[in-house]
């Protein structure tokens, strides 16, 4: 599959787990990569890859996966479906090359691309068991979700770009679906990742316990070992 891309960290034996990080409108694969490599010592298993935007925006080398020029509330969302099945199949194209399912997942992204893997959990449930948005959105609330996904927001309260309402409402709608979120709001901090945000990813990759584990201990049941993508 040719798309643009930066592997950050490939392990010597086969993969346990897959990081896929998705950048902004205007940025690049690169510059998100510098952003993996918070993830990469700490998940040593993991591969983990950047992945670019499929379309050209403003100067060399930024991308982008959908226009933003006079996108409104009322156009988003079919933005977004045009090029959905390209990022799924994206998605897809890293799982097989790893050998990681789904379950041991996750999906990184910031603005657009926090929106884009928002969005591809609405459009495929259970296609990865993490999704960490960095100051995103959904285009449009979900109304039914899954467990097999847990999603981590993280969002600055002074954001101009993307407004933090947008972070709270998708939690509230998630939490009326029944699925299973944390919102980290950041104070004084506008559209942009710090040290702050990217502490909060870590710690929920590493630590929180999806709810869906609670879920099947009371049936019961028990994870997989390939279910589980943190150090729990």
């Amino acid at each position: 599959m040719n798309h643009d891309h930066v592997v950050v960290q490939r392990p010597d034996a086969p993969a346990k787990q897959l990081l896929l990080l998705f950048h902004g409108v205007g940025d690049n694969p690169v510059s998100m990569g510098e952003i993996g490599r918070h993830f990469a010592p700490l998940f040593p298993e993991a591969l983990v890859v950047s992945i670019g935007g499929p379309n050209p925006s403003g100067q060399a080398p930024g991308r982008q996966w959908f226009s933003v020029t006079d996108v409104t509330e009322e156009n988003r969302q079919q933005r977004v479906d045009d090029i959905m099945p390209l990022f799924i199949e994206t998605v897809h194209y890293w799982q097989a090359q790893s050998g990681v399912s789904g379950a041991a997942t996750a999906l990184i992204g910031f603005s657009q691309g926090a929106i884009m893997a928002l969005e591809s959990v609405k459009a495929e449930p259970g296609l990865v068991s993490r999704v960490i948005a960095f100051n995103g959105r959904f285009a449009k609330l979900p109304e039914q979700v899954t467990t097999a996904t847990t999603v981590h927001l993280i969002h600055g309260d002074e954001d101009r770009v993307i407004d933090l309402s947008h972070a709270v409402k998708a939690e509230e709608a998630l939490l009326l679906a029944g699925g299973d979120v944390t919102l980290d709001v950041i104070e004084d901090l506008g559209h942009a990742i710090d040290g702050r945000s990217m502490q909060a990813a870590l710690d929920h990759l590493r630590f929180t316990v999806p709810k869906r584990y609670f879920d099947e201990a009371l049936s019961g049941g028990k994870p997989q070992d390939d279910d589980i993508i943190e150090m729990i």
